[in-house]
């Protein structure tokens, strides 16, 4: 039985900065214990990810810099939700503005949350399939760099140090599950 939510006795923000809030929250629990609480308040829309199947079974992924481990790191195309788009809709702009490729054929794999004991930004996680070129000016600072690896190698990835993202990691097993099921 699910147990009862704390009551939020205090709530405000702690820092700010052009992208994040902390926020503090003063939290009693049902058994009259307290605790302050701290959590990252993103952007409200939320985020999309993309794993894109090209005609020849292969997967593209895009070499970009991560000022937090400053190195650039090896995922799947991603982005943040705009206001008004749809999580699908955010995913096609991502692709095409990431990698030139829009897609025909969309599949939903699963909503992820990374930290969620700190973090309540969500990421929906999509198959991109039967690709066309098509670009769109993106807000990266330099040009991305575009990897191909076949699907029955794609495990490969994992071996790799650049190929570290954890929701990058478990977009790659959810899509080899997903392809086992639907696209042997």
């Amino acid at each position: 039985m699910p147990k009862k939510k704390p009551k939020i006795l205090e709530q405000h923000i702690a820092a700010q900065s052009h992208f994040f809030q902390i926020e503090s929250l003063h939290l009693e629990f049902s058994n009259g214990e307290r605790r302050v609480y701290e959590r990252l308040v993103g952007g409200q829309r939320g985020a999309v990810m993309i794993v894109p199947v090209t005609a020849d079974r292969e997967l593209l992924l895009v070499r970009e810099y991560a000022v937090a481990t400053d190195r650039y790191e090896l995922s799947f195309p991603k982005g943040a939700i705009d206001a008004g788009e749809e999580p699908q809709q955010a995913a096609n702009r991502e692709l095409q503005e990431e990698i030139g490729f829009a897609a025909q054929k969309w599949h939903m794999l699963k909503e992820v949350t990374a930290a969620p004991s700190y973090f309540g930004g969500a990421m929906q996680i999509f198959v991109a399939d039967e690709l066309y070129p098509s670009r769109l000016l993106g807000d990266e600072p330099e040009p991305l760099v575009i990897e191909t690896i076949a699907i029955d190698e794609c495990l490969s990835l994992l071996e790799r140090k650049e190929f570290s993202e954890a929701r990058t990691i478990a977009a790659l097993f959810m899509f080899k599950q997903w392809w086992q099921k639907t696209c042997k």
